[in-house]
This record gives structure tokens, C-alpha cells and sequence, in this order.
């Protein structure tokens, strides 16, 4: 049924999305597809990487660790970006057809009453593309 996976990581906040990477191994293994793990990156140093190749780094390594672990071929896919969190969505829309992805993975978060104003990054996914979004919440 599904043979990509795109998932979208951010290495510098694991924890958070633990549980969206655990359903998206638990479905490539069902379906036997592969996964492809997203981040977007800046050009600026931060917390994870000083520069955008050494995060594209290790965001290869943390692809190949998730593929050793979880048994299913991983690929990873860095993007560089002067505004990560504003040009999210539109990073991983062209990243879906850049893969050929048909299915999305990503975690969520609780809703809030802010949502209304600034909608999550998962809804504006699943309804501008024709391909399944699946919404892991966090424990």
C-alpha cells in the first residue's frame, strides 16, 4: 500500500517526535517501503550543527542508525532554508513529489486556542496534498 515515507525530523528535538518515528518504522516494516527522514535547516549555527552540511551529516547518520535499528531502507533529505519554521510546510509539500512520497509521517502537537489564528504544520500538509498524512500525537 505505501512505499515512501516522508517523515520530518527535527534532531534537535528527538524526544519530542519519538512516537511519530516509531509509527513510521512500524509502517515501512509492514509495507516494506522505505523511509525518507526531512529536515530543514538554516545557514546560521545552531544547536545541532554550525553549518547546514554538517547537519545534513548528521541527519545521514541518524537515517542509517533509524535504518539499522528499525530494518527498513532509509534515505535522508536536508533542506536549507533562511526561515525554517516559515517555509516548513511549503519544504515538505515539494519534498513529497520530490521522493515520491504517498505517505507523510509527522508529529503533532495538543491543540491549542492559537490553532485558529496559526494552524499546525499537519493540517496545512494534509489539505494541500493528495497523498495520506498521518498526525502522531505526543504521549
Amino acid at each position: 500500500m505505501f512505499k515512501k515515507i516522508l517523515v520530518p525530523v527535527d534532531l534537535a528535538h528527538l524526544e519530542a517526535i519519538e512516537r511519530s518515528l516509531a509509527a513510521s518504522a512500524d509502517l515501512a516494516r509492514h509495507y516494506g517501503a522505505e523511509v525518507h527522514y526531512l529536515g530543514v535547516t538554516t545557514s546560521t549555527p545552531g544547536t545541532v550543527a554550525r553549518t547546514p552540511e554538517e547537519y545534513a551529516q548528521k541527519l545521514e547518520a541518524f537515517a542509517q542508525e533509524q535504518a539499522k535499528v528499525h530494518g527498513q531502507p532509509a534515505h535522508s533529505r536536508c533542506i536549507n532554508s533562511p526561515d525554517p519554521v516559515a517555509d516548513l510546510d511549503r519544504t515538505i509539500l515539494r519534498s513529497i513529489d520530490d521522493v515520491g512520497a504517498d505517505l507523510v509521517v509527522m508529529a503533532t502537537h495538543l491543540p491549542k486556542h492559537l490553532d485558529a489564528v496559526i494552524p499546525a504544520h499537519g493540517d496545512r500538509i494534509a489539505s494541500h496534498t493528495d497523498i495520506s498524512v498521518f498526525l502522531v500525537r505526543p504521549a
